[in-house]
């Protein structure tokens, strides 16, 4: 699982710093979540291909979140996408984004394909084979999410040496990876967990977009691998952050170690604050593993 961080401040782009964007890549997934304004150049910035994003998440319709889609969604149809793409995001986004497009007769040569979201309480909004996504209610000025993206758990490993002292044909190597017991070639019944070994752990990551300070959503993501939670603001500022419906460091803290999550990652910055490492001291006292985004930032969880 590998997260790039492509903007991770509030309010409003700068020369230095960009408004949320990220990618997620989690088991043969590559999922944009958030496209503020400049979304696209950093895209390009780090070498990530247009054409391995296919599913685009948007917490909430306020600008520093989404202002960069139109953008991207044009720039797909002038480099000849064929491919669907699906974005989910509050209701409403269809509207904006098809009249902008209407308004500029520029329609997409490319299906898109909106799932507009209304719910208060949690929901599946996507699943395959391998990966789930599930909505996060968080608590703003407008309808927001976050989204918790959960692996499935994979097939068994195949124990080469194993299957192979065993005489196990390798026509019954996919029923083993299932999880069967096999009939080798002498007709002796092999169990399965003797020539195989268990799937890797299943990840998990929840992004928590901007909220006040909300428990509720502690159940939704119980146990999570990695947790990226908005710290708008120091603890010192707290009065601004109830105000304005935002978190601080030290309550996203909070909320991580309530839920039991692996690790912390703090972001959506208030340019008023100059050492960004204080978000991450005041975030340790109640959490030790915290890291910090930072535009441009990958971490790979493996």
């Amino acid at each position: 699982m590998k997260l790039t961080i492509l903007g991770c401040y509030s309010a409003t782009p700068r020369a230095l710093t960009n408004t949320t964007s990220q990618v997620l890549e989690i088991n043969n997934h590559m999922f944009l979540i958030d496209c503020g304004e400049g979304t696209q150049v950093q895209l390009r910035k780090h070498k990530i291909k247009f054409n391995r994003i296919k599913h685009i998440f948007i917490s909430h319709l306020h600008g520093d979140h989404f202002f960069g889609l139109v953008g991207l969604i044009s720039t797909f149809r002038l480099l000849t996408r064929e491919q669907d793409l699906h974005v989910y995001g509050p209701k409403g986004i269809k509207e904006i984004i098809t009249l902008q497009m209407k308004l500029a007769d520029s329609w997409t040569n490319y299906k898109l394909i909106f799932h507009e979201l209304i719910s208060e309480k949690s929901e599946l909004i996507f699943e395959d084979d391998d990966v789930e996504v599930f909505t996060i209610p968080l608590k703003h000025r407008v309808y927001t999410n976050g989204f918790l993206f959960k692996e499935k758990e994979g097939e068994r490993k195949i124990d080469i040496n194993a299957v192979e002292e065993s005489h196990i044909d390798v026509a019954y190597f996919r029923k083993l990876k299932q999880g069967f017991d096999v009939e080798n070639e002498k007709g002796v019944l092999i169990k399965n967990e003797d020539v195989t070994f268990s799937p890797n752990k299943p990840k998990s990551y929840a992004f928590c977009s901007d909220t006040v300070y909300n428990e509720s959503m502690v159940p939704v993501i119980k146990n999570v691998d990695v947790l990226y939670h908005e710290s708008t603001f120091l603890d010192k500022h707290e009065n601004l952050a109830d105000s304005t419906k935002h978190s601080t460091a030290k309550q996203a803290a909070n909320i991580a170690k309530q839920a039991n999550a692996g690790t912390l990652i703090l972001g959506h910055y208030s340019s008023r604050y100059d050492d960004l490492n204080d978000f991450k001291l005041e975030a340790q006292t109640i959490f030790k593993n915290v890291l910090l985004a930072e535009d441009g930032k990958e971490f790979d969880f493996d």
